[in-house]
């Protein structure tokens, strides 16, 4: 899936929290309907069987409960894409990233062949649609799920390119996988905040560490000798970088991936470094931009949905402006696009009991026209509003009704601007709000909670509540200014 993914340690963080938060995108012309779902153990199979590559997978026996943004479709797939388990660990999955021919020529991925005649098929690797469904239920840390799902490559490989976040309350890592069974994971920095825009991203590596303490990263077991067998290191100083190594710097890179990193980093280091003109120290079409930087200032969750709804906001290439060279508008491809089936952030909060602490917010289709709404994650179902999801089109479901809010405000942009920004606010800040009084009514009565997942799907309603009534009065708005500006309209009214 193309995708953005951004990471922020709990230093860079506003109030201590660990961040991970992925948009999840459809490719061009076609969108993918999702829901907001609770996955219980009783649910998980012990012998998984994907679609895609026809491969049966045995799982433990003993999986936790988490949230998940599956599919409201079947048929391709569960695609769990994004959740926290009862642990409190995190899982994204995935952002599609890129290679080179180098890696897949020494590595090639691993594709289902059909049966063909009398020659029986053969099952290929995993990939997206199934990486946190048999992951994601059964770590209990951040660090552990990077191990699990390394293993799992090694054995199983995969037929595609996939970058994977797993976060807990402490740290953040970064997977990124490497040909048909080669991966790498390197640990967020504390103080660092990370962008991932569907190309192959790790800069700096240390393989000593990868293969002694592992303090700050990890690898396939026989990556040293993979890296030399296929000639992989390409610096020219003994440094080695990752990104020369497994990754690419093509023509569609540097129209499609790197402005993502550029605009982002644009917008948290405006001071570290010059970013507009000829003379840039980084331009969007760099193939140098950082992996990870530490921001000029702590990060909120605002600014993170901000990040991911961006569209090159005050520089010539944002296709709503109305300065600068027009044909430079679409030159290169927005992050905030029309194609976003949902973004969450999961935020670890560590001032908080384990049982309340993590918030899990989520927003449905186009960045740029939705709201981020927070949920607890501890619990047993999610709101019907945000589960029904299915093909219908209908506005008693979140995702859709925020399509179509997407679509009119689209069509009307100047006139529904303004509203749709005060929607975003008003959800975001009372939903804040809610969460908070929630936190402190918790903490008041803890001892006499005696069953804490129901207490959060409770929060969790009335955050519902709140969120549809405000939803609605957005859609009536944007849907009068959408008609205002029809093609047959008419100055001249009549009675």
């Amino acid at each position: 899936m193309p995708c953005t993914t951004m990471l922020v340690g709990k230093n860079a963080s506003y109030d201590g929290s660990t961040f991970t938060a992925r948009n999840e995108d459809s490719g061009h012309g076609w969108y993918l309907p999702k829901k907001f779902a609770v996955i219980q153990p009783k649910d998980q199979p012990r012998k998984y069987k994907t679609v895609i590559s026809h491969l049966e997978i045995d799982l433990p026996d003993d999986p936790m409960r988490y949230t998940a943004m599956p599919n409201a479709k079947e048929g391709m797939g569960i695609w769990a894409a994004a959740g926290v388990n009862e642990a409190n660990v995190s899982m994204t999955a995935t952002e599609t990233i890129t290679s080179n021919e180098r890696v897949l020529a020494g590595d090639p991925l691993v594709r289902y062949v059909p049966a063909q005649g009398k020659k029986a098929e053969i099952p290929g690797g995993i990939g997206e649609e199934d990486l946190v469904y048999i992951t994601l239920p059964y770590i209990h840390s951040a660090r552990e799920g990077v191990q699990r799902l390394g293993a799992l490559l090694e054995q199983y490989g995969t037929y595609e390119m996939n970058g994977i976040a797993f976060q807990d309350v402490d740290e953040v890592w970064w997977l990124e996988t490497i040909g048909g069974h080669h991966w790498i994971a390197r640990r967020v920095p504390d103080d660092c905040y990370v962008v991932a825009p569907n190309q192959f991203g790790i800069d700096e590596f240390d393989l000593d560490d990868a293969f002694g303490e592992q303090k700050e990263h990890m690898c396939s077991a026989d990556l040293r000798e993979f890296i030399a067998e296929n000639h992989l290191d390409l610096s020219m100083d003994g440094k080695f970088n990752a990104r020369y190594a497994f990754g690419s710097h093509s023509d569609q890179d540097h129209s499609y991936n790197t402005p993502r990193a550029w605009a982002v980093q644009r917008y948290f280091n405006p001071r570290s470094n010059s970013w507009d003109g000829i003379n840039a120290d980084y331009r969007p079409d760099d193939d140098d931009i950082p992996w990870c930087r530490q921001p000029e200032h702590k990060i909120t969750v605002d600014e993170v949905k901000w990040a991911l709804s961006n569209h090159y906001q005050n520089t010539e290439f944002d296709p709503y402006a109305k300065y600068g060279d027009p044909s430079r508008r679409n030159q290169y491809r927005v992050i905030g696009i029309n194609r976003n089936d949902f973004v969450t952030l999961v935020q670890i909060r560590p001032y908080l009991p384990e049982e309340i602490r993590v918030v899990e917010w989520v927003a449905m289709g186009s960045n740029m026209f939705n709201a981020l709404v927070p949920y607890y994650a501890n619990i047993e179902t999610a709101p019907e509003y945000l589960a029904n999801t299915t093909g219908k089109v209908t506005t008693e479901s979140f995702y859709w009704a925020n399509r179509i809010i997407a679509a009119l405000a689209d069509a009307s942009y100047k006139n529904s601007k303004s509203l749709v920004e005060r929607y975003q606010s008003s959800v975001l800040r009372k939903g804040l709000e809610m969460i908070v009084a929630a936190d402190k009514e918790y903490l008041k009565k803890k001892r006499r909670v005696k069953n804490v997942p129901e207490y959060c799907g409770e929060v969790n309603e009335k955050i519902t509540a709140m969120v549809r009534e405000q939803t609605d009065e957005i859609l009536a708005k944007v849907l009068d200014e959408a008609t205002n500006v029809m093609k047959n309209s008419y100055s001249r009214s009549d009675y």
